[in-house]
């Protein structure tokens, strides 16, 4: 069997009652510990300073009369200040490093009912980590006893996994925080869920910066807002969140606008202003669109975030802040950084959590639950409650989740296609005519916006293999088709197309080579002609 070892501070206080024979009818922390009938400590290990080597000798001598069994060591151990965080923990985690704990035939329990505050809260870390390879014990009176000394003591386990309820309660705070970044919403792409996950733990546990990329409308603007208001219900930020669109800086007011200005500072500059970086102190500053930020303003960023300071603009004054960072970005970083257009070390800087967060087309299975979430924020907003018949809701899907579908805008055109429908719905019902209508209506905007000589393209090809086509590709297939459009056989419009190279040739036959070309792409000249 296993002995049992214990650790403990002297209770200057609360051990203490002289050499009073009615001692033994008050309740004294570590000598209650070694007088519980249940729990046999073997050993104690009792620190005490140099002014109180005469209270530790009477503790000892105290418990070897109630239990001669157990072995009290003496430790001297001083604390210049016992409520110096930085020095108890040094000091306990000297001395625990010092020891040669032996788990295999003992059991180590660290009292925490004596001692500071800061003593109790190093012991839980020092336990908790398993720098020191035990359990945390706790001694308190019990009325319930006669015997007022003897008290009662509870262990406590640091190992989470051995309790159910905290570690579901833990889950299920996890899994709120997750939801709440994705409103609520039930999304069924796994690398998106994966990548919220991750997201929800960062933004508890780390103020370093945050990057967001992905295409615009993909939501990294209503995410940023998620991530703060997280934060804020979790306690790790007090300020406010400022969201910055830098599109919107340019030129001399890009500076100003950020960092601040004094009266006077520039033309038109009537009085002071803080920037938004001081407006942000202990919050979140989102900067949208980081990539657009000119050179200059990138180099005084950078160094408000290393040294949490900066001068506005016409001061010599420092000013500080201290903001948790968040950017977002539609651009290529990479890319500017090898045109010149963004500084390397601030992309290094900002980028220890970066996420990309995809497109809607690339998760189509999370369609029909943003499309409940858009009607439900429809009526929010209007105060009118508006739903789809069931053929409309299918059809919609249909479309909305096909590779036809190609949600150029992301999320902007999914709630520009809803709010459309919801607006224009007769007796608050979408019907099937409502729904491909507005079919009608983003095929044609899509279409649009694809550039003239790529049109033909989309009309043979899905608009997916379209899109993963290179620019090269794109151009020549383009022409390809418009010349075989204008020819009415595969020889003709191959005279035309390899009207140079079939010259060369001693037996050319540029029906066959048309041919080869076009299935490339999973191509016919039927298809072209139907």
């Amino acid at each position: 069997m296993k002995k049992r070892v214990a650790v403990s501070l002297l209770g200057t206080k609360l051990d203490f009652y002289g050499k009073r024979v009615d001692r033994w009818q008050k309740w004294r922390p570590n000598v209650s510990l070694c007088s519980q009938q249940d729990l046999k400590i073997d050993q104690l290990h009792l620190m005490h300073d140099n002014r109180s080597v005469w209270l530790a000798n009477q503790i000892r001598d105290d418990i070897g009369t109630i239990s001669p069994e157990t072995n009290v060591e003496l430790h001297t151990l001083n604390f210049h200040d016992p409520w110096d965080f930085e020095e108890v923990y040094a000091k306990l985690f000297d001395w625990c490093k010092q020891q040669d704990f032996n788990t295999d035939q003992c059991d180590y329990v660290f009292h925490i009912t004596t001692g500071t505050h800061v003593v109790q809260i190093c012991s839980y870390l020092l336990t908790e980590s398993r720098h020191f390879p035990g359990k945390l014990i706790q001694s308190s009176p019990d009325s319930r006893n006669p015997i007022k000394s003897v008290g009662q003591v509870q262990l406590i386990d640091l190992d989470l996994s051995r309790y159910d309820q905290l570690a579901n309660r833990f889950d299920i705070e996890h899994q709120e925080g997750s939801q709440f970044l994705k409103a609520g919403i039930a999304t069924k792409n796994e690398p998106f869920n994966r990548l919220i996950n991750q997201i929800e733990k960062v933004a508890i546990r780390s103020p370093e910066p945050i990057l967001l990329t992905g295409p615009t409308g993909a939501g990294k603007s209503q995410l940023a807002s998620r991530i703060y208001q997280l934060k804020k219900m979790r306690g790790t930020v007090e300020g406010a969140l400022v969201s910055v669109n830098c599109a919107t800086l340019k030129g001399e007011n890009a500076m100003a606008a950020l960092f601040g200005h004094t009266k006077g500072a520039f033309t038109g500059a009537l009085a002071a202003r803080d920037g938004f970086l001081k407006t942000a102190n202990n919050g979140v500053l989102f900067l949208d669109e980081i990539g657009e930020l000119g050179l200059e303003e990138q180099a005084m960023l950078l160094h408000a975030i290393e040294n949490k300071t900066f001068h506005p603009v016409g001061s010599d004054q420092t000013v500080t802040s201290h903001f948790q960072l968040i950017a977002g970005t539609n651009r290529d970083l990479q890319q500017q950084i090898r045109t010149g257009e963004f500084r390397e070390d601030l992309l290094a800087r900002i980028n220890l959590w970066t996420y990309s967060l995809p497109a809607l087309k690339d998760r189509r299975e999370d369609i029909p639950a943003n499309l409940d979430f858009e009607l439900e924020r429809f009526t929010r907003k209007n105060g009118k409650r508006v739903q789809f018949s069931k053929e409309a809701r299918t059809e919609f899907l249909r479309f909305a989740q096909s590779p036809h579908a190609l949600w150029r805008g992301n999320f902007r055109d999914l709630t520009a296609a809803i709010t459309r429908l919801c607006t224009l719905a007769d007796a608050s019902r979408i019907a099937v005519e409502d729904v491909r209508e507005e079919i009608t209506r983003l095929a044609s905007h899509w279409q649009q916006d694809v550039p003239a000589d790529q049109h033909i393209v989309t009309q043979f090809l899905p608009p997916e293999t379209a899109q993963s086509l290179d620019d090269f590709d794109q151009q020549q297939l383009s022409y390809v088709l418009q010349v075989c459009r204008q020819h009415q056989s595969l020889a003709a419009a191959g005279r035309v197309l390899f009207n140079v190279s079939r010259l060369q040739k001693s037996s050319s036959n540029d029906s066959s080579r048309l041919q080869k070309y076009l299935a490339k792409f999973g191509l016919k000249w039927s298809d072209i002609h139907a």
